[in-house]
């Protein structure tokens, strides 16, 4: 019986794997540039960092958590997002008291989620993503809102949309909740039972559920740019003006919703508009949270973050026809003929590799035409024959596979030469 890979999660060959990595390394140099650093936390954590920090109400603690208890009896929980984890680290290695503030720290790695797999939606996924810690500013918020734009943009990835809301401090986000209470009491009954639970718990909760979507309470529902108080509505006009200022279109949606329980002020997300993309269009989603750092034992601190699937990055590139350039070729393929030239060729090969090329040979004792077939395989931009009469002549036959040129080179000049063909780059 042959045993097959989890449901729910994907194996990323050679010639796939090339295209994440090209896609980490652009956003991980849009990081750099914006001077954000990289953090690393574990893949698993203990099961109250979840509860505590993302929300109990949430259909992550709820449904999707994948939970475990180890040999100590110990609850442990494989990471379901990473914002949660980076707030641990940054409170229990006291980033707080670091002298450059705020703290600005990216990430990149395994998430996992127990959903039911479809497009775009697996039980083990790759997120990226942001979080600068300990500012106030609307300024960071722009900022943060520029940085994942610039992403997108450098990805060459078209029709985009960032979508915008403000949910409000603890004062707007109270007066809210009080008002969808009353609007979705009466008729709670005719809601799912997630809804009804969430009723009195976390009504904002209701806005955002998939089962209920389409009921008529959904349309009149209150919104929250209704109950902003001054300071919150003040805040979200300098956070557009900001996002003006920089020319980074955007659209005011008052129903849009995330799914965490630490939000306040700046909710957003980033949706695919165009074609061909299918049901998920969400691409990013972020805001700006209060009370997640003390709720995790640090002191009052605020934070804003964003995080993205790779997978959906992929999907969304795929679906506009988006070229990646990624590079696959070899240097230099060693072609050897003869028991001499075949043990000379790993030296030759171990010389290459050092000096930077990117180089290999055969190890299968194929015939010289078979060689060469590999050549042509792995595109190599240059072909070197050695041969036994070669190796006592002390020379190498190199050929350019674009332009069929041949070239007979001295066998001690022969790494050199080859660097100099503009190589390795």
């Amino acid at each position: 019986m042959s045993i097959q890979i989890p449901r729910g999660t994907q194996d990323i060959l050679p010639g796939e794997v090339e295209i994440w990595q090209y896609i980490e390394g652009v956003a991980k140099d849009v990081c750099r540039r914006y001077n954000y650093q990289e953090i690393r936390t574990p893949i698993f954590e203990h099961t109250d960092l979840f509860q505590r920090g993302v929300g109990d109400t949430t259909d992550i603690v709820q449904k999707e958590m994948y939970t475990f208890e180890d040999r100590g009896n110990r609850s442990l929980t494989l990471r379901p997002e990473g914002t949660a984890a980076v707030v641990r680290s940054y409170v229990e290695k006291k980033l707080f008291g670091q002298a450059n503030q705020p703290t600005k720290l990216y990430y990149t790695g395994p998430m996992f989620r127990y959903e039911r797999p479809q497009s775009g939606r697996m039980r083990q996924f790759v997120q990226f993503g942001v979080e600068a810690l300990g500012s106030a500013d609307p300024a960071i918020d722009a900022e943060v809102l520029a940085l994942v734009m610039s992403i997108y943009a450098e990805l060459g990835l078209k029709d985009i949309k960032l979508v915008l809301n403000s949910l409000g401090d603890k004062e707007s986000r109270d007066a809210h909740r009080q008002a969808l209470i009353d609007h979705f009491k009466p008729s709670i009954s005719e809601f799912c039972q997630d809804c009804q639970s969430r009723l009195e718990k976390n009504p904002l909760r209701i806005l955002d559920c998939k089962k209920d979507r389409e009921h008529p309470l959904m349309k009149t529902a209150p919104s929250i740019l209704e109950y902003l108080n001054e300071e919150s509505k003040a805040y979200f006009e300098q956070v557009r003006a900001y996002l003006d200022q920089l020319n980074i279109p955007y659209v005011v949606d008052p129903t849009l919703v995330r799914g965490l329980d630490y939000y306040y002020h700046t909710a957003f997300e980033i949706m695919a508009d165009g074609d061909g993309f299918g049901a998920i269009t969400t691409l990013c989603g972020g805001g700006r949270y209060t009370g997640l750092v003390e709720q995790l034992g640090g002191p009052p601190t605020p934070g804003i973050g964003f995080a993205f699937s790779i997978e959906r990055v992929i999907m969304a590139l795929k679906a506009q026809s988006k070229e990646i350039p990624v590079e696959t070729a070899l240097d230099c393929y060693l072609v050897s003929l003869g028991d001499a030239a075949k043990e000379k060729s790993v030296e030759l090969l171990y010389q290459l590799r050092a000096a930077g090329l990117c180089a290999d040979k055969d190890y299968l004792d194929k015939k010289m035409k078979a060689q060469f077939k590999a050549a042509d395989r792995l595109e190599a931009r240059f072909t070197a024959i050695l041969g036994d009469d070669e190796l006592v002549q002390g020379l190498i036959n190199v050929k350019n596979m674009e332009t069929g040129e041949q070239k007979e080179v001295a066998l001690d000049l022969f790494i050199d030469y080859m660097k100099q063909q503009n190589l390795g780059r």
